[in-house]
């Protein structure tokens, strides 16, 4: 298990209680060994009972005691919600942490999905974690101590507007959320797996690239450098529970909390591993992050309603919320002054989203700047820094 590297992490969640839904197969069951490995008490929600059966006597048998237990449960059935968490609460009283990671992923275009399905999704992609929020808050604010995670997605993703719409509107409730719980000690964030090769992303890929016109294999190559496997996206997920304090507001992804963790690390191949001039383009890499923090804390100062806008194009361009970038390319940063030069492969994929935004900003900029030198400075800024990040990928 990857979390064996770190031996103190074995009693980390001692004696703490977890709801874990979907945790019959997947990141959700990987998550679930984390957690138990950790010492936590899992309690399994999952709608597929062999799945179910399976997975508890798999974790209790595996790690020699009773951490696992499964609840069969339809989240897409609001009384047998109800009936899950009377049970929980009779049982075990208010858990600890409870992390929405239960969803469906209906594949299709906007006007292919039936409405049946639209709805269906909506009850277990959204309604479900909004209610069992609403269960088991009150309790946590009560004793001031939780933690609520939702599991996240980069939104807008063609022919998975299904399954896309409701998992963003869990970020924007996870956002809320925690502006509601400033200064307590419930702690809500949102987790992105990232792209992973489980069984059903790997169906869903196949019908996705087909439609983009490209290969499954063209796909996964696009974004080799952030790809992991289960055992690596469930360990992020229950890792992140230990830093929620840190988490708390942002949406994070697995990568991130491996990164934090010390646990992640790609081989890169044999082509990208020979020798190169890291000497010349290390201040121009340093330059383009200190450029975006100081750009990020800009954005953040501005009114609400300016800082949504902005931040909302920011996600919808990159694929990721800003915040999570920031967070990406600090540990770029912290890399980079351990010598670490090659990590600079796995993180090509962002500076090339990152020229893209700029791209974009630049051409927004000659609509809305009417002040011939204030749209000439900042074309040259904007410009300047497209060039720089397009000299570190080509050096690439």
């Amino acid at each position: 298990m990857l979390l064996e590297k770190e031996k103190s992490l074995i009693n980390a969640l001692n004696g703490k209680i977890i709801l874990l839904t979907g945790a019959g197969g997947g990141i959700g069951f990987e998550a679930a060994k984390a957690f138990v490995y950790m010492g936590a008490k899992v309690i399994i929600a999952e709608v597929d009972k062999k799945k179910g059966i399976d997975a508890e006597q798999y974790l209790n048998s595996a790690y020699y005691g009773d951490l696992a237990e499964f609840y069969e449960v339809d989240l897409n059935n609001e009384n047998q919600i109800m009936g899950m968490y009377d049970y929980i609460n009779r049982v075990y009283g208010c858990p600890d942490v409870i992390f929405h990671n239960a969803t469906i992923t209906p594949i299709g275009a906007i006007d292919e999905i039936s409405l049946q399905m639209w709805d269906k999704s909506y009850r277990v992609n959204y309604r479900a974690p909004l209610q069992l929020t609403q269960l088991f808050l009150p309790a946590m604010k009560k004793r001031n101590s939780g933690i609520l995670v939702f599991v996240s997605s980069s939104g807008a993703a063609p022919y998975m507007g299904t399954y896309e719409v409701f998992k963003t509107a869990q970020v924007e409730l996870c956002n809320t959320l925690s502006g509601e719980l400033d200064n307590t000690n419930v702690y809500t964030y949102s987790i992105g797996p990232g792209l992973v090769k489980t069984e059903t992303a790997m169906k869903a890929i196949e019908i996705i690239s087909t439609k983009m016109g490209m290969t499954k294999d063209e796909f996964y190559g696009m974004n080799e450098s952030h790809i992991l496997n289960v055992e690596e996206a469930g360990a992020g997920f229950a890792l992140s529970v230990l830093l929620a304090e840190k988490y708390h507001g942002q949406e994070i992804g697995s990568i991130q909390v491996l990164h934090d963790f010390g646990l992640f690390e790609r081989q890169v191949s044999s082509n990208n591993s020979q020798q190169r001039d890291y000497a010349s383009i290390i201040p121009m890499i340093q330059e383009v992050i200190r450029n975006y923090k100081e750009q990020y804390q800009g954005w953040i100062s501005r009114n609400i309603f300016e800082r949504q806008w902005i931040l909302r194009d920011f996600k919808k361009t990159v694929g990721i919320s800003a915040e999570q970038f920031l967070n990406n390319i600090i540990n770029l940063e912290l890399e980079l002054e351990n010598g670490n030069y090659q990590i600079l492969l796995t993180y090509s994929s962002e500076l090339k989203k990152l020229k893209q935004y700029y791209e974009r900003q630049l051409k927004l900029l000659q609509g809305y700047e009417k002040d011939p030198a204030k749209l000439k400075e900042h074309s040259n800024i904007l410009n300047q820094w497209i060039l720089d990040i397009n000299l570190i990928i080509e050096s690439f």
